[in-house]
């Protein structure tokens, strides 16, 4: 290995930030790895999370892919930059002899993966899938079976485990993406395997849908766009907005590129990036956030607080940020303290509605 664990930072590098970039499952595989011959072996890994796999196998024939932007950063960030991960499933190439992958909790996206892998794989070639055991989840086994082969198990260790395959199935297409029809649109929206709530419309969209601003002028964000109906249903209500899209998934800006192309002939901007950081201050006039409270498997409200400061410092004065949450999760209070106001535009039973002003 080039590093050591320990020293695998997470994106972004937070200060005085106590959750590591490691976990068990990545140690319990790197290890089984060391007792491999993996020289002149061409090695896929698959949702790296924050690096540990793809900087402790460093100096082998690997190549990296994940839809993640902050894994992306964070695998550049923790190589040095010598490592550039793919992000794209249609640049695998050639056939692979291992394939690495930490599992996904997505369980669309990791069988979307494996069908696409049946293109690019051996009799033979070895699928090793790493996990801690309170995510493993029972679907894996199956699409395991369906796609590379028969499974097995390692022991336990750290409580975590890994998974065995050898491909022995035949090539088989994806059955992603979905084409999902929702109503009160006239087209179907197309939505890649590694969306949230790919195949239908969750509660919470469909509340806020109806709760979006009309007649808004200027430049309206759709801050982790997904497939991007925020974004669209917002055009429709501001015909003459210009829309902005904007998330850490690969795959959800490419949907929200198919899906307002579909609808528009105008053209909207798209940034694969992490919230919207970095981006060009005091030029929106609407941001539009529905935030996720979770990055991989850690849960916590760290999300919600750079999409707000990095929606503050991109709005212009007198722009407005219009944000839905789970009520319990106080986001009235979180935009409060950034935005110095905040009030509630609509609840009910499950979610909230609320927006600031930069003054």
């Amino acid at each position: 290995m080039i590093m050591s664990l320990k020293e695998i930072k997470r994106y972004p590098v937070r200060r005085d930030d106590l959750l590591q970039g490691h976990d068990a499952a990545d140690e319990l595989l790197l290890q089984h790895l060391g007792s491999l011959e993996l020289k002149d072996k061409r090695i896929l890994i698959v949702n790296d999370h924050f690096g540990a796999l793809s900087c402790g196998l460093a100096g082998f024939d690997c190549t990296t892919y994940t839809d993640s932007y902050v894994s992306k950063m964070a695998i550049e960030l923790n190589s040095a930059g010598k490592i550039k991960p793919i992000h794209e499933m249609e640049k695998f190439s050639g056939h692979y002899d291992f394939v690495l992958i930490q599992l996904p909790k997505n369980m669309s996206y990791f069988e979307d993966i494996l069908s696409r892998l049946t293109h690019h794989l051996r009799k033979g070639s070895q699928i090793i899938c790493t996990s801690m055991v309170k995510h493993l989840a029972p679907m894996s086994f199956e699409l395991l079976q369906k796609y590379i082969g028969t499974t097995t198990t390692s022991l336990a260790q750290k409580k975590a485990r890994l998974i065995f395959a050898s491909f022995e199935k035949s090539a088989l297409e994806s059955p992603y993406p979905l084409k999902i029809q929702f109503e009160g649109f006239e087209k179907p929206f197309l939505n890649h395997s590694n969306l949230f709530s790919r195949d239908k419309l969750d509660i919470g969209t469909r509340f806020f849908l109806d709760h979006l601003p009309q007649d808004v002028k200027g430049k309206i964000l759709d801050l982790g766009c997904a497939n991007g109906v925020i974004g669209i249903k917002a055009k429709m209500l501001s015909p003459d907005a210009q829309i902005i899209f904007s998330d850490e998934s690969s795959m959800a800006i490419e949907s929200a590129k198919l899906n307002y192309q579909n609808y528009f002939t105008d053209t909207a901007n798209y940034y694969w990036t992490n919230c919207f950081e970095n981006q060009t201050k005091n030029t929106l006039d609407f941001v539009l956030c529905n935030p996720p409270f979770h990055q991989q498997n850690t849960i916590g409200d760290f999300i919600a607080w750079q999409m707000f400061k990095d929606s503050f410092d991109a709005l212009k004065i007198n722009g407005k940020i219009r944000v839905i949450g789970n009520s319990h999760l106080g986001y009235q209070i979180k935009l409060k303290k950034i935005f110095g106001n905040s009030k509630i535009i609509a609840t009910n039973n499950k979610f909230m509605i609320c927006e600031s002003i930069k003054l």
